[in-house]
C-alpha cells in the first residue's frame, strides 16, 4: 500500500486527506490525482504518512496551514470531462 497522500484544507478549514488507491497510482501521478481531486482552486500538498497526525482519536482536529500547501491547486473540474 503507497504510503502517498494529498493535503488541502477544504473552504470550511477543515483538513482533508486524499489517500490514492495503488490501482490508481499505476494509471495516473500523484500529481495528476491532486489536480483532478483537490476541489477547484485550493491549494495542496503532496507528502506522505508522516506527514500526517498519527493519533487518529482527533483526526477531526488535524491543522495544516495553507503556507503548506505549495504543491499546487486544484484544476478546473472541466479540465477533466
Amino acid at each position: 500500500m503507497s504510503d502517498q497522500r494529498i493535503f488541502y484544507n477544504d473552504a470550511n478549514g477543515n483538513l482533508c486527506v486524499i489517500v490514492p488507491s495503488d490501482k490508481v497510482l499505476e494509471d495516473y501521478t500523484i500529481q495528476e490525482i491532486a489536480d483532478k481531486d483537490v476541489p477547484s482552486g485550493l491549494p495542496y500538498k503532496i507528502g506522505t504518512t508522516a506527514d500526517q497526525p498519527s493519533d487518529r482519536d482527533f483526526r477531526g482536529a488535524w491543522e495544516m496551514s495553507n503556507d503548506e500547501m505549495t504543491d499546487g491547486t486544484g484544476a478546473d473540474r472541466d479540465t477533466w470531462e
